[in-house]
């Protein structure tokens, strides 16, 4: 592990060769090269060096998401892809990884070739301590923040999320992976690159006073005999991909609007109702949109999404940013939708006592009005809820607060619903943990 403050010379290589160049003397350096005749841009980026793990965060930088010039080569220390991961053991029910800026984290086997802040208390496990959830083993051990899992039309069960070492800096694109049991896990790489098949979101933005590209919350789901992306690249917009090939693998192109995002934002979703019909929203659900029939545009016009029975206004129950808006909100990002014996299912992230779970609503249609907010299982935020080929219903976990008791990697957490069709953790756990 490397503590934040250690020379640049005792750093480890990315590659195998000499030390990842991180000074700012270095970066600066390297950003005057690129004013040379032909390179990418013909003056010194509108930005100084990037911060470090350990620095505190800086405030009053340029968080506005214009586009401006890519950062030089070494700029940012961070690997684009999580990789192939390994399956988990009884020791990966801890540790795990926590990304930010400045500060990211590593507790684990490995030795990751970019500085760290210390792990500290990372994982606690209050959320297990307390009896609010199972301590349930990952998945597989690599990282993944926002996890999605998709029971595709060929039987199996394809795994992605917001991948690469540090997704507030930058990453390479959509991961995929690849279960016919929940259990075993096969890497399909990166199916979808923003270098090698994106449009508008080869653009960096500015970000916190620093370039910025990076793919959050993909999702894969399987509608209408296809293979569908969405995936939103903060501080520009959202999209949506399908396979050319009907296989999940893909190659993946845009389904429309190849040119632009469809919309501001973050944390697209689908959702293909009971009908045939299938909907677009996104991050705090306040608005959705119908697809065409084949998806290649808007069916309609977004509609604004409102609630049937009032508002949560327990402080405990939301981030407390939310108290602007007077908590009178369905949640404030990571957006999901389902539905289950003719009830519709609206999840949004919320913070409840800080943990990172979903505030599920209810309703008799897919735009509302919706009712009846609740937490969905304790620290299940900002992935998805499914249904396997079994019948059982699962939510999926990833470990985004201190609560948890591994960090940023994927999860299942078994889900039953109570008489009034509220989501509950259910007593069977098939990926508890027994020791």
């Amino acid at each position: 592990m490397v503590l934040p403050g250690e020379p640049a010379s005792r750093r480890p290589a990315t590659d195998g060769g000499e030390p990842f160049p991180l000074d700012r003397r270095t970066l600066l350096k390297g950003a005057a090269l690129l004013t040379l005749p032909g390179a990418a841009f013909a003056q010194q980026p509108p930005y100084g060096p990037a911060p470090r793990p350990g620095e505190p965060p800086r405030t009053g930088g340029d968080n506005s998401g214009r586009i401006v010039p890519p950062p030089p080569p070494g700029y940012w220390p961070y690997r684009g892809t999580s990789g192939p991961g390994r399956r988990a053991t009884a020791a990966s029910a801890s540790g795990g990884w926590t990304s930010g800026l400045p500060d990211v984290r590593y507790k684990g086997p490995d030795t990751p070739p970019y500085p760290l802040a210390p792990w500290g208390e990372s994982d606690t496990g209050t959320a297990v301590t307390q009896g609010l959830l199972p301590r349930i083993r990952p998945l597989h051990d690599v990282h993944i923040r926002d996890t999605i899992v998709c029971l595709g039309g060929d039987g199996h069960y394809y795994m992605t999320g917001s991948t690469g070492d540090n997704i507030w800096a930058t990453n390479d694109g959509v991961e995929l992976w690849r279960s016919k049991d929940l259990d075993r896990w096969d890497y399909l790489g990166l199916v979808w690159s923003i270098e090698r098949d994106g449009g508008w979101e080869k653009s960096w933005r500015m970000r916190a006073g620093v370039p910025f590209r990076a793919l959050w919350a993909p999702e894969i789901h399987f509608i209408r005999g296809n293979y569908v992306i969405c995936h939103s690249m903060s501080r520009a917009g959202l999209a949506i991909l399908k396979s050319t090939t009907g296989r999940a693998e893909g190659p993946y192109v845009h389904a429309f609007s190849p040119d632009k995002p469809l919309r501001k934002g973050i944390d697209a979703t689908l959702f293909e109702a009971p009908d045939g019909s299938v909907w677009l929203t996104y991050g705090s659900a306040e608005e959705i949109v119908r697809l065409k029939d084949d998806l290649s545009g808007y069916a309609g016009e977004w509609q604004p999404m409102t609630s049937a029975d009032g508002w949560d206004l327990d402080p405990s129950h939301h981030r407390k940013q939310c108290a602007d808006q007077g908590y009178r909100h369905f949640g404030y990002e990571g957006a999901t939708m389902f539905e289950r014996n003719g009830v519709y299912y609206l999840g949004v992230v919320d913070r409840y006592d800080d943990r990172y779970s979903f505030a599920f609503w209810m309703s008799d249609k897919p735009t509302g009005p919706w009712r009846d907010r609740h937490e969905g299982a304790p620290c299940c935020g900002g992935g998805n809820v499914l249904r396997d080929a079994e019948g059982r219903w699962w939510q999926t976990f990833f470990g985004n607060d201190a609560w948890s008791h591994f960090r940023e990697k994927p999860g299942l957490v078994r889900i039953d619903f109570d008489a009034a069709g509220r989501i509950v953790v259910a007593e069977d756990q098939p990926f508890r943990m027994t020791t």
